[in-house]
Protein backbone atom coordinates (compact mmCIF):
# COMPACT_ATOMS: atom_id res chain seq x y z
CA UNK A 1 0.00 0.00 0.00
CA UNK A 2 1.69 3.33 -1.13
CA UNK A 3 1.14 6.02 1.46
CA UNK A 4 -0.60 9.75 0.57
CA UNK A 5 1.75 12.48 -0.52
CA UNK A 6 1.41 15.05 1.41
CA UNK A 7 1.20 17.75 -1.05
CA UNK A 8 0.81 21.10 1.74
CA UNK A 9 3.16 21.71 4.66
CA UNK A 10 2.33 19.57 7.91
CA UNK A 11 3.68 21.84 9.94
CA UNK A 12 0.74 23.31 12.49
CA UNK A 13 0.55 26.50 14.66
CA UNK A 14 1.48 25.72 18.42
CA UNK A 15 -1.40 24.69 20.78
CA UNK A 16 -1.52 27.28 22.53
CA UNK A 17 -0.73 25.95 26.32
CA UNK A 18 2.40 28.03 27.38
CA UNK A 19 3.15 31.81 26.76
CA UNK A 20 5.55 32.89 24.05
CA UNK A 21 8.94 33.36 25.68
CA UNK A 22 12.03 35.66 24.25
CA UNK A 23 14.07 34.26 22.10
CA UNK A 24 16.28 31.55 23.13
CA UNK A 25 13.44 30.31 25.81
CA UNK A 26 11.73 27.94 24.00
CA UNK A 27 13.09 24.05 23.19
CA UNK A 28 12.12 23.05 19.69
CA UNK A 29 11.91 19.71 19.15
CA UNK A 30 11.23 17.02 16.26
CA UNK A 31 10.17 13.19 16.89
CA UNK A 32 10.39 11.43 13.35
CA UNK A 33 10.34 7.60 12.17
CA UNK A 34 8.34 5.34 10.23
CA UNK A 35 4.52 4.75 10.76
CA UNK A 36 3.63 2.89 13.83
CA UNK A 37 6.87 3.17 15.58
CA UNK A 38 5.19 5.10 18.45
CA UNK A 39 6.17 8.59 17.84
CA UNK A 40 2.68 10.18 19.22
CA UNK A 41 2.99 7.57 22.18
CA UNK A 42 5.98 8.65 23.39
CA UNK A 43 5.12 12.29 23.37
CA UNK A 44 1.93 11.89 24.96
CA UNK A 45 3.86 9.81 27.92
CA UNK A 46 6.20 12.56 28.55
CA UNK A 47 3.84 15.31 28.72
CA UNK A 48 1.23 13.88 30.80
CA UNK A 49 2.68 10.33 32.04
CA UNK A 50 0.01 8.51 30.52
CA UNK A 51 0.56 5.43 27.47
CA UNK A 52 -2.23 5.48 25.41
CA UNK A 53 -2.01 2.66 22.55
CA UNK A 54 -3.73 3.40 19.43
CA UNK A 55 -3.83 6.74 17.58
CA UNK A 56 -4.79 7.89 14.14
CA UNK A 57 -2.28 8.77 11.50
CA UNK A 58 -1.70 11.92 12.48
CA UNK A 59 -0.68 14.90 9.40
CA UNK A 60 2.06 16.58 12.11
CA UNK A 61 0.39 17.82 15.37
CA UNK A 62 2.55 20.29 17.59
CA UNK A 63 2.78 19.48 21.35
CA UNK A 64 3.63 23.09 23.22
CA UNK A 65 4.15 22.55 26.94
CA UNK A 66 6.14 24.16 29.95
CA UNK A 67 8.07 21.38 31.07
CA UNK A 68 10.37 21.40 34.15
CA UNK A 69 14.10 20.54 33.61
CA UNK A 70 17.29 21.30 36.28
CA UNK A 71 15.16 24.10 38.55
CA UNK A 72 13.39 25.61 35.67
CA UNK A 73 10.31 26.02 33.67
CA UNK A 74 11.22 25.25 30.03
CA UNK A 75 9.04 25.97 27.06
CA UNK A 76 9.04 23.13 24.83
CA UNK A 77 7.31 22.68 21.76
CA UNK A 78 8.03 18.82 20.18
CA UNK A 79 6.90 18.41 16.51
CA UNK A 80 5.05 15.08 15.81
CA UNK A 81 5.39 13.68 12.14
CA UNK A 82 3.86 11.23 9.93
CA UNK A 83 5.62 8.31 8.77
CA UNK A 84 8.05 9.74 6.28
CA UNK A 85 9.65 6.70 5.04
CA UNK A 86 7.16 3.48 4.92
CA UNK A 87 8.00 3.00 0.74
CA UNK A 88 11.08 3.23 -0.85
CA UNK A 89 10.15 5.01 -4.46
CA UNK A 90 8.19 7.63 -1.95
CA UNK A 91 10.99 8.44 0.27
CA UNK A 92 12.47 11.32 -1.24
CA UNK A 93 9.41 12.79 -2.01
CA UNK A 94 8.50 12.19 1.64
CA UNK A 95 12.05 13.65 3.02
CA UNK A 96 11.48 17.17 0.98
CA UNK A 97 7.45 17.20 2.75
CA UNK A 98 9.72 17.06 5.80
CA UNK A 99 12.35 20.09 5.59
CA UNK A 100 10.35 22.34 7.14
CA UNK A 101 10.08 20.44 10.13
CA UNK A 102 13.76 19.74 10.09
CA UNK A 103 14.57 23.38 9.76
CA UNK A 104 12.37 24.84 12.33
CA UNK A 105 13.85 21.89 15.19
CA UNK A 106 17.08 22.33 16.69
CA UNK A 107 16.90 18.56 18.21
CA UNK A 108 15.89 15.41 17.44
CA UNK A 109 14.52 11.74 17.89
CA UNK A 110 14.51 9.45 15.60
CA UNK A 111 12.64 6.37 16.67
CA UNK A 112 12.23 2.86 15.15
CA UNK A 113 10.21 -0.22 16.05
CA UNK A 114 12.22 -3.13 17.52
CA UNK A 115 9.38 -5.45 15.82
CA UNK A 116 9.86 -4.08 12.53
CA UNK A 117 13.30 -3.91 10.46
CA UNK A 118 12.06 -1.25 7.46
CA UNK A 119 11.44 1.13 10.64
CA UNK A 120 14.78 0.51 11.45
CA UNK A 121 16.43 1.19 7.96
CA UNK A 122 14.40 4.48 7.97
CA UNK A 123 16.95 6.03 10.34
CA UNK A 124 19.77 6.54 8.17
CA UNK A 125 18.24 8.27 5.35
CA UNK A 126 16.24 10.67 7.82
CA UNK A 127 19.83 11.07 9.81
CA UNK A 128 21.41 11.93 6.58
CA UNK A 129 18.69 14.29 5.47
CA UNK A 130 19.03 15.88 8.50
CA UNK A 131 22.72 16.39 8.46
CA UNK A 132 22.45 18.57 4.88
CA UNK A 133 19.71 20.79 6.70
CA UNK A 134 21.91 21.08 10.31
CA UNK A 135 25.63 20.50 9.45
CA UNK A 136 26.62 21.41 12.50
CA UNK A 137 27.79 18.07 14.42
CA UNK A 138 26.74 19.55 17.54
CA UNK A 139 23.00 19.06 16.65
CA UNK A 140 21.48 16.67 19.01
CA UNK A 141 20.31 13.62 17.20
CA UNK A 142 19.30 10.97 19.29
CA UNK A 143 18.50 7.43 18.23
CA UNK A 144 15.53 5.31 19.93
CA UNK A 145 14.64 1.72 19.93
CA UNK A 146 11.40 1.87 20.88
CA UNK A 147 8.35 -0.83 21.91
CA UNK A 148 11.62 -2.59 24.13
CA UNK A 149 8.90 -4.98 26.22
CA UNK A 150 7.59 -6.77 22.60
CA UNK A 151 10.88 -9.59 22.96
CA UNK A 152 8.60 -12.33 21.44
CA UNK A 153 8.75 -10.30 18.23
CA UNK A 154 12.10 -8.74 18.16
CA UNK A 155 13.38 -7.87 14.53
CA UNK A 156 16.14 -5.16 15.15
CA UNK A 157 18.61 -6.55 18.04
CA UNK A 158 20.20 -3.88 20.35
CA UNK A 159 23.49 -4.46 19.20
CA UNK A 160 22.50 -3.35 15.47
CA UNK A 161 20.87 0.00 17.13
CA UNK A 162 23.73 0.23 18.38
CA UNK A 163 25.87 -0.25 15.57
CA UNK A 164 24.31 2.12 13.89
CA UNK A 165 23.99 5.22 16.62
CA UNK A 166 28.46 4.56 16.24
CA UNK A 167 28.46 4.78 12.53
CA UNK A 168 26.32 7.85 12.69
CA UNK A 169 27.97 9.76 15.36
CA UNK A 170 24.87 9.15 17.54
CA UNK A 171 23.19 8.55 21.29
CA UNK A 172 21.13 5.56 20.83
CA UNK A 173 18.71 4.20 23.56
CA UNK A 174 16.12 1.22 23.76
CA UNK A 175 12.99 1.83 25.93
CA UNK A 176 9.19 0.76 26.44
CA UNK A 177 6.69 3.01 26.13
CA UNK A 178 3.94 1.56 26.87
CA UNK A 179 5.59 0.17 30.32
CA UNK A 180 8.56 2.82 31.26
CA UNK A 181 7.34 5.96 31.91
CA UNK A 182 10.60 7.08 33.28
CA UNK A 183 12.49 5.85 30.31
CA UNK A 184 10.95 8.39 28.22
CA UNK A 185 11.17 11.04 30.13
CA UNK A 186 14.85 10.70 30.51
CA UNK A 187 15.37 10.73 26.59
CA UNK A 188 13.27 13.91 26.18
CA UNK A 189 14.95 15.46 29.18
CA UNK A 190 18.16 14.84 28.04
CA UNK A 191 17.34 15.83 24.27
CA UNK A 192 16.26 19.37 26.03
CA UNK A 193 19.44 19.56 28.29
CA UNK A 194 21.80 19.32 24.92
CA UNK A 195 19.66 21.68 22.69
CA UNK A 196 19.79 24.46 25.49
CA UNK A 197 23.48 23.78 26.45
CA UNK A 198 23.70 24.54 22.20
CA UNK A 199 21.61 27.81 22.75
CA UNK A 200 23.74 28.73 25.53
CA UNK A 201 27.03 27.89 23.16
CA UNK A 202 25.66 29.98 21.00
CA UNK A 203 24.67 33.32 22.69
CA UNK A 204 27.78 32.89 24.08
CA UNK A 205 29.53 33.25 21.26
CA UNK A 206 27.47 35.84 19.29
CA UNK A 207 28.36 37.70 22.32
CA UNK A 208 32.08 37.63 22.08
CA UNK A 209 31.57 38.32 18.65
CA UNK A 210 29.52 41.69 19.32
CA UNK A 211 32.61 42.78 21.43
CA UNK A 212 35.28 45.09 19.77
CA UNK A 213 38.22 45.38 21.77
CA UNK A 214 39.34 48.40 23.07
CA UNK A 215 42.62 49.67 21.84
CA UNK A 216 45.60 49.55 24.03
CA UNK A 217 46.48 52.56 25.44
CA UNK A 218 49.96 54.35 24.40
CA UNK A 219 52.82 53.52 26.51
CA UNK A 220 54.52 56.70 27.89
CA UNK A 221 57.06 55.58 28.61
CA UNK A 222 58.30 53.76 25.76
CA UNK A 223 57.54 57.27 23.37
CA UNK A 224 59.46 58.64 25.53
CA UNK A 225 62.25 56.71 25.77
CA UNK A 226 61.47 56.94 21.55
CA UNK A 227 61.38 61.07 21.72
CA UNK A 228 65.03 60.92 23.61
CA UNK A 229 66.65 58.27 20.85
CA UNK A 230 65.17 60.83 17.93
CA UNK A 231 66.51 64.13 19.82
CA UNK A 232 69.74 61.95 20.58
CA UNK A 233 70.17 61.25 16.93
CA UNK A 234 69.84 65.00 15.49
CA UNK A 235 72.31 66.22 17.60
CA UNK A 236 75.01 63.92 16.41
Amino acid sequence: MRLPSMSQPFLLAPIAECPAGPPGAQVRLAVMGARGVGKSAMIVRFLTKRFIGDYEPNTGNLYSRLVHLDGDHVAVQIQDTPGCIQVQEDCVQMLDSLSRCVKWAEGFLLVYSITDYSSYQSVQPLYQHIRKVHPDARTPIIIVGNKADLLHARQVQAKEGLQLADELGSLFLEISTSEDSQGVCDVFQYLCKEVSKLQHAGSTDRRRSSIIPRPKSPNMQDLKRRFKQALSSKVK
